[in-house]
C-alpha cells in the first residue's frame, strides 16, 4: 500500500514483481502468490503482477551446503506437474513468470523452459526467461558470465518460445560501468548480438 500511495501516480509504475523466489510447490507458496497478486492489482486497478521463480537443477547454488550442486535437482516430470500446479492456482492473480536459468545445465534448460512456456500457454501466464549474467560454474561467486554461455542460454531460450528476457543483474556483471573488467567485454558482446551479430 505505500509504495502505490508513494509512486502509484507515476507513469514508470507499470507493475509490480513480487518476491517470493521459489523453485518447487512448497511453504504454500499459490496461497502467497494468489492472495499478493490478487491484493496488488485490486490496489492499483490492474496493473500487471510478476514473478521470477529459479529452476531447482543441478547449478542451483546452495549457501547452506559445500558446493553448488545440492543434491537435490528437480526431475523435468516434476517441474511440469509442480508448476502446472501452481500456475493453475494463480492464474488472474500472476500474469507473467520470468524463471532464473542459472540453476540447471545448460543442456536440460531448453526442456525446463518448454515445459514452462507449454504450461504458461495452458494457464495464460505470459512466461519469460530471466537471464543469469553471473557464472556459476567458478569457485568465485560470482563473476560475469563468459559470452559464448550466455549466449547459450539466450539461444536455448528462443528455442523454447519464451516472450521475452530479463537479466540478473545488468549493474554487477553487464555494465560497462561496472568494476568487474569482464562486465565490459560482455557488455560489448551483447550490444553486437543485439545488432544482429553471431548470427542469432
Amino acid at each position: 500500500e505505500e509504495a502505490w500511495e508513494r509512486y502509484g501516480s507515476h507513469p514508470a509504475f507499470a507493475g509490480w514483481y513480487l518476491t517470493q523466489e521459489v523453485g518447487r510447490l512448497q511453504w504454500n507458496i499459490i496461497e502467497v502468490f494468489h492472495e499478493l497478486g490478487k491484493f496488488c492489482k485490486e490496489l492499483s486497478g490492474g496493473l500487471p503482477t510478476a514473478i521470477s521463480p529459479y529452476i531447482e537443477g543441478i547449478q542451483l547454488y546452495d549457501p547452506f551446503r559445500t558446493g553448488v550442486n545440492a543434491g537435490k535437482s528437480v526431475t523435468l516430470p516434476d517441474f511440469e506437474r509442480e508448476w502446472n500446479e501452481i500456475m493453475a492456482g494463480i492464474t488472474g492473480c500472476v500474469d507473467s513468470i520470468s524463471f532464473q536459468d542459472g540453476g540447471c545445465d545448460y543442456s536440460e534448460l531448453e526442456d525446463f523452459l518448454s515445459v514452462a512456456c507449454y504450461a504458461g500457454k495452458k494457464h495464460g501466464i505470459l512466461i519469460n526467461t530471466n537471464v543469469e549474467a553471473f557464472d556459476r560454474d567458478m569457485p568465485i561467486r560470482f563473476l560475469p558470465i563468459k559470452w559464448d554461455k550466455m549466449l547459450l542460454k539466450l539461444r536455448a531460450a528462443e528455442k523454447a518460445g519464451v516472450a521475452g528476457a530479463t537479466m540478473f543483474e545488468f549493474s554487477h556483471f553487464m555494465s560497462p560501468n561496472s568494476s568487474y573488467f569482464q562486465a565490459h567485454g560482455l557488455n560489448r558482446c551483447y550490444q553486437h548480438y543485439l545488432a544482429g551479430g553471431f548470427e542469432k
